[in-house]
Order: C-alpha cells, then structure tokens, then sequence
C-alpha cells in the first residue's frame, strides 16, 4: 500500500502520506468530541412474584454490552424472591473484565415482568449490580428487538415474539387476600 520508504524518502513522498494520515487522525478526533454520548435507557417495569404474585417497580437497565439478564442480590434478598439454586455456579465478569464481587452466579429468580402492555414471565440470574436493580442485556433485547429512542429514551415493544411475550390488553384488578394485596390478571386479547 505504502511505497517503500527509501522511494517515498528520496521523492519527498513519506513526508506527504504522514501528514496527510496526521490530518485524517486530527479530523476524526475532532469528530469524536463533538458527538454526544448517547444516554442511557431505563424502564420502569413491574416483577411480581410467581408465587405470591406480590409485585414491586424496579428501574431496569437497557445494556447491549451484557449477555444475560440480571437481578441485584440485595433487592432480592429485601423483597423476599424466592431464589431456586442453580446446578452449577456461573462466573460472572465486571465490565474492566475483573470478578464480581459477588461472586459467581450460585442462584436465579423466576418472575413475571410487566411493562406497559408487555407481559413475560422470565428466570433471572441473581448477581451484585450496586445501584442497579434489573439489567437487561443482550438475549432480551434480541429476543424482543424492541424500537428504541436512544436520544428520548423511549422504548416500544412491536416487535416481540408470543414465544418471549405478549402485547396484550390487561384488565387488572385488586383483591385482597389475607392482609395482602393481589394483582389478578385477565388477557382481553393478543395486540399484533
């Protein structure tokens, strides 16, 4: 690609090719730091569960640079989940490739998680995320390729399978049952 460098220096050439790379380099670092970082993506969704069907509002994290679907250890262990333990322990990495600090994955939930008329039920690995209460990461947004506003941070769910969800019309009613509150759910109909 390049002309060998005694050619290139004998012509003046080498000095040429360097200063225009050097130009390109600037140009596209300039670049750089003119784009705005694109924000983050948070829903606020619903994780009832299974057998209790008590629920609770979490802020979930949209996160394409993470495989699975997390839970935090200690919102778990607050909201009283039941955890089922899995056969063998998973590693789990930071970002910066170090280990969790909890550890490897030992445990996972299984809840149903509601967001605006998207219903699902899911098992969810249970790991430490500090601030963090649910991280969505790359397997759910695959699996549901939602439309995504990155600059307004709105979510659709068009696109979702039946196999992993459902767009549906719910009817939710309260009942209470010894002391406490249940949420009963009754599909109208399958939005496609």
């Amino acid at each position: 690609m390049y002309p060998e460098k005694g050619e290139a220096q004998q012509s003046g050439m080498w000095k040429e090719i360097l200063k225009g790379a050097a130009k390109r380099e600037d140009t596209q670092r300039d670049v750089r730091r003119t784009l705005k970082m694109l924000r983050e993506v948070w829903l606020n969704i619903e994780v009832e569960k299974v057998d209790t069907h008590e629920g609770i509002t979490v802020k979930a994290l949209l996160d394409s640079g993470v495989t699975e679907i997390f839970m935090d250890k200690r919102m778990v262990v607050k909201h009283g989940f039941k955890l089922q333990r899995l056969e063998r322990p998973v590693a789990v990495r930071n970002v910066d490739r170090t280990n969790n600090s909890g550890g490897a994955i030992t445990h996972q939930v299984e809840v149903n998680v509601y967001y605006k008329n998207h219903v699902e039920r899911m098992r969810i690995d249970v790991c430490n995320l500090g601030k963090t209460d649910v991280i969505l990461g790359m397997l759910w947004l695959q699996a549901h390729n939602p439309e995504i506003n990155w600059e307004m941070g709105e979510v659709k769910m068009l696109r979702c399978p039946l196999l992993y969800g459902k767009n549906t019309k719910l009817e939710k009613r309260q009942q209470v049952k010894k002391g406490k509150r249940v949420a009963i759910l009754e599909e109208e109909k399958v939005v496609r």
